[in-house]
């Protein structure tokens, strides 16, 4: 039998943590604060790729790849930028090592110092920038639209897997436009597609809004996110897309001839999502029994288990069964046929239901006779025996509709766990108990910076769909022109 795991009640980090490893999604590696995505886990984010890049080739964006090392002095050029991840940079300063004299081991050859020291990029920025100084010289060649896929260095000194790891995996678009105008609908396009895909793909609901200035990339002159609710009630940032303006076309020198024959600096855009978005998925839905994969992200959508004595009874439900994966199969549902005899059915099923399966069917001899299968979702728990005629058209059904039973589940979570308060001391008894509070603020960073020491929340976003309505900040009692969310957050 599969081993449980800690409940979320009692200790949710350690149900998170235990969960990961349990459904065989990742572990730590023997580099500190670095991790191992096993098979499974990669299977999810393939999927997560997949539909994400799609969806960028849709709104008209190509791939292409930049260096992992970025010399020091380009980090240098834009000075917000620089103060924003000098903390987080590792440095390599030598090419070379050598066996020490002494024979205690290997060492750095001091002869194999770099002539200038190159950054493990934490963001690509400052590189492509400097790239796209020879690819950009009149409005032909705009708008440039480039995605990479690829892995960053962030030296993070408290990590959790998938939240926060020194290297993670993401994408990174990096766009160059002839006019503001057009950088700012870039810049909005793409939280929306990682807003729909969120949705949509992860089933989990966000909040779209603009970060406060405290709050921006370094570097850009707006920042947008979209913000997801954990059953803890924290948030998590599941991704942003940053105005940049010209400040990178400036430090790097990037114009080019406009249409009036004037030289001008491009405006430009960044956004990115990374691995973050699996511990999204995984804190969103599971339970105290595993996982709980949303059907468009499951890398096994259909588990069929065969229950059976004799080797001569698994024949006869293999020839039954081979139909309908070939058929479930061809409609571009995963199916795993597990025939094997290694583990009990009840070991099994276990084991699927800790993996996040969406669908089990299970089939023995009298189901057999009866032309019958057992058929269990793992969102609600449930089961139920139904006919095997027009079983195919019933699964396709069933997992549309825990698709948009999951969404709605979180959705109805993130409204029950949604206040809004209008004293300091009614936020600072909330935030205690977790959730997005919506309060008014007075839109000075002091009153930001106050808040989130005394608190430890933060502003998540100032949110669009944000009504007008006069008030009075929390903190300060100064005038508020409409409320913004605030959480505590991963």
């Amino acid at each position: 039998m599969a081993k449980a795991i800690p409940s979320r009640s009692e200790n949710y980090s350690e149900w998170y943590n235990e969960l990961i490893k349990k459904a065989d999604l990742a572990e730590n590696s023997a580099v500190r604060g670095c991790m191992v995505i096993k098979p499974y886990g990669f299977s999810i984010w393939e999927k997560m790729q997949r539909a994400l890049d799609d969806m960028f080739k849709e709104t008209g964006h190509t791939n292409a790849y930049f260096p992992l090392f970025i010399p020091k002095s380009y980090l240098s050029k834009e000075a917000s930028h620089v103060e924003g991840f000098a903390k987080e940079c590792a440095v390599v300063t030598h090419y070379r090592l050598k066996n020490a004299e002494d024979g205690s081991g290997v060492v750095v050859d001091p002869e194999a110092k770099l002539e200038e020291e190159l950054i493990v990029r934490p963001t690509s920025e400052t590189v492509i920038w400097s790239t796209y100084k020879n690819w950009i010289q009149s409005y032909r060649d705009l708008p440039l639209l480039i995605n990479q896929w690829a892995n960053v260095v962030r030296w993070e000194m408290r990590t959790r897997i998938f939240l926060r790891t020194a290297e993670f995996l993401w994408q990174e678009g990096h766009t160059a436009h002839a006019t503001a105008e057009e950088a700012m609908e870039e810049t909005r396009q793409m939280l929306d597609v990682y807003a729909r895909f969120a949705e949509e793909w992860m089933a989990v609901p966000v909040v779209r809004g603009a970060k406060t200035p405290n709050e921006r990339f370094a570097g850009a002159e707006d920042t947008l996110c979209i913000e997801a609710m954990m059953q803890d009630g924290k948030a998590l940032q599941a991704g942003t897309s940053h105005f940049l303006g010209q400040n990178f076309a400036r430090a790097f020198d990037v114009q080019f001839l406009n249409k009036q024959n004037q030289l001008d600096y491009v405006w430009g855009t960044s956004w990115g999502v990374s691995t973050r978005l699996m511990g999204a998925l995984i804190m969103a839905h599971s339970d105290d029994d595993g996982l709980v994969l949303p059907p468009k992200l499951a890398p096994i959508q259909v588990v069929i288990v065969p229950i059976y004595r004799k080797e001569e009874q698994l024949a006869q439900l293999t020839d039954k069964l081979k139909p309908l994966i070939q058929e479930l199969r061809k409609a571009g549902i995963s199916v795993k046929y597990d025939d094997s005899d290694a583990n009990s059915p009840g070991w099994k099923f276990a084991e699927y239901e800790l993996r996040g399966v969406p669908v089990r069917l299970a089939m023995g001899a009298r189901d057999l006779e009866n032309g019958t299968i057992e058929i269990a979702r793992r969102d609600l728990k449930t089961k139920e025996t139904v006919p095997f005629d027009g079983l195919a058209e019933r699964i396709k059904l069933l997992l549309e509709d825990i698709q948009r039973t999951i969404y709605q589940k979180a959705m109805s979570f993130r409204e029950a766990n949604t206040f809004r308060v209008d004293t300091y001391d009614q936020f600072k008894e909330q935030i205690e108990k977790g959730g997005f509070i919506l309060a008014h603020w007075d839109g000075t960073s002091e009153t930001e910076e106050v808040i989130k020491e005394e608190t430890k929340a933060t502003i998540r976003c100032i949110p669009f769909d944000q009504e007008p309505e006069e008030g009075v900040d929390i903190y300060s009692g100064k005038p508020s022109k409409g409320r913004v969310v605030f959480a505590r957050a991963y």
